[in-house]
């Protein structure tokens, strides 16, 4: 299988454990193979693995989530690699946000000219994050394989409803087999008209569809007027900004629908994230034996204890708290744009980094390397920093000087000095930031030596 997977979003509606650059689907509240807590991303992409294990997966995302895939899936996607022969995971790299047909089209571009996917071959998009189990995954394989064997244009995933959603889209067939033609499309309706289209058989539109790599590449050309991907990469925030549906969906002819009765949620809110989770507390979390239906994720390095509480979720992290009756819950999002702030967690490509203490002319935080990852190498103009190994083996590079280091080592890296560090086993700094003037894009980039840290 070709795989679009469509990361979108930032993370207010999950707030205090989403943020900007920390979207919904890189939280880990689900318990993996291994017993250990992974997110909806990570789950996803184990998932398709394990139903075919020479999928090649494109991610289609901003850049303010590159550093997160890259922690949470690398390390997967290039097992995968070793054992498959295939290129691991792709990224697809929105410049800025189109909406849903330009991220497509430039994905499609992104497969043909940067992966070498031939026009002929079937790509299925799907959303990063709906909480689904295997058969949502086989029926992704039986949609695949129907859109490489069939001359219908365009195929969609329609979810069987529940209830009378407004919050969904719907797709009404013209029969009532597992493959039907579309007779027509309804956008998130009041419940009244939800009804009557899923008395008239409609489905959930699950945001799922697929088509072979050449039609896509078509449709950029007619609507974008190109479908090369340096041209539309360098070219896309002048690009129109329109929906998949509107632009394709509502308009193509030659359309069928695969029907899906299996497990299928969207984890938008605490409300809906904690009926997924598999136990009531993750963290320090203590509830005596008066509570019910309450839900703890607790991120901080100290316990949250809660008595004689119901219906409740409490989520914690370095961005603040949150208590709030599950009901209540859904509505958090404009009460945290007027919260702002400092980030104080964020994941990179070689581990993460948590914001201890914010002083007026300091920053104090706690990096943790993943062993083999290194930062850039690169300096800073207007601050200066301390680092202290707390925990691991390293090596530290400072403007070319190369030195091991461990714990209770220190580094003093004076504004304009040129380092990177690299970690050969898990890797704990506290980084001091000194400076009137510290912010995140004080950062310049240099070039150093592949295997610097070998010397």
């Amino acid at each position: 299988m070709n795989v679009i997977l469509l990361s979108g979003g930032s993370g207010k509606r999950l707030w205090p454990l989403s943020n900007d650059i920390r979207s919904k689907q890189f939280i880990k509240i689900f318990r993996g193979e291994d017993g250990e807590y992974e997110s909806m991303v990570q789950r996803m992409y184990r998932h398709l693995i394990a139903v075919d294990p020479d999928a090649d997966v494109t991610i289609a995302t901003s850049r303010s989530q590159v550093s997160s895939i890259n922690n949470q899936i690398g390390d997967m996607a290039r097992s995968a690699s070793g054992t498959s022969g295939k290129l691991g995971i792709g990224i697809s790299v929105e410049p800025c946000r189109r909406d849903t047909f330009p991220a497509i089209a430039l994905a499609a571009a992104y497969l043909a000219h940067e992966r070498g996917v031939d026009a002929s071959e079937a790509v299925l998009v799907c959303p990063i994050d709906p909480y689904v189990e295997r058969d949502y995954f086989e029926a992704l394989k039986t949609l695949s394989d129907h859109v490489a064997e069939t001359d219908v244009h365009l195929s969609l995933m329609g979810i069987e409803p529940t209830y009378p959603s407004e919050k969904y889209g719907y797709v009404i067939p013209d029969g009532h087999g597992r493959f039907a033609g579309v007779t027509a499309f309804k956008e998130k309706p009041d419940k009244e008209t939800a009804q009557a289209c899923i008395d008239r058989g409609a489905l959930w539109n699950a945001g799922v569809f697929g088509f072979r790599l050449g039609y896509m590449l078509d449709k950029a050309e007619e609507i974008l007027g190109t479908s090369d991907y340096r041209t539309l990469y360098d070219t896309y925030d002048a690009l129109t900004k329109i929906s998949f549906d509107y632009a394709v969906g509502e308009k193509e002819p030659s359309i069928d629908v695969l029907r899906f009765a299996g497990e299928w949620k969207d984890l938008g809110t605490w409300n809906t994230l904690t009926e997924a989770m598999d136990e009531p507390g993750i963290g320090q979390a203590l509830m005596n034996e008066t509570c019910s239906n309450v839900h703890v994720l607790n991120e901080l390095d100290v316990p949250v204890l809660v008595m004689g509480c119901r219906d409740m979720v409490i989520a914690a992290s370095p961005e603040g708290i949150l208590v709030s009756d599950k009901e209540q819950s859904s509505y958090v999002k404009p009460y945290v744009d007027r919260i702002g702030g400092q980030v104080m967690f964020a994941e990179k490509s070689w581990g993460e980094f948590r914001v201890i203490d914010v002083g007026e002319n300091s920053l104090t935080i706690r990096v943790t390397l993943n062993p083999g990852h290194e930062m850039n190498y690169h300096s800073h103009e207007h601050r200066r920093e301390i680092w202290t190994v707390t925990d691991g083996h390293g090596a530290v590079c400072v403007d070319g000087e190369v030195r091991r280091v461990g714990a209770g080592a220190v580094i003093e890296l004076p504004a304009g000095v040129r380092h990177t560090v690299h970690a050969f086993d898990t890797l704990r700094i506290m980084e001091v930031q000194l400076g009137a003037d510290i912010r995140t894009y004080d950062k310049i980039k240099s070039d150093i030596a592949k295997d610097w840290w070998k010397e």
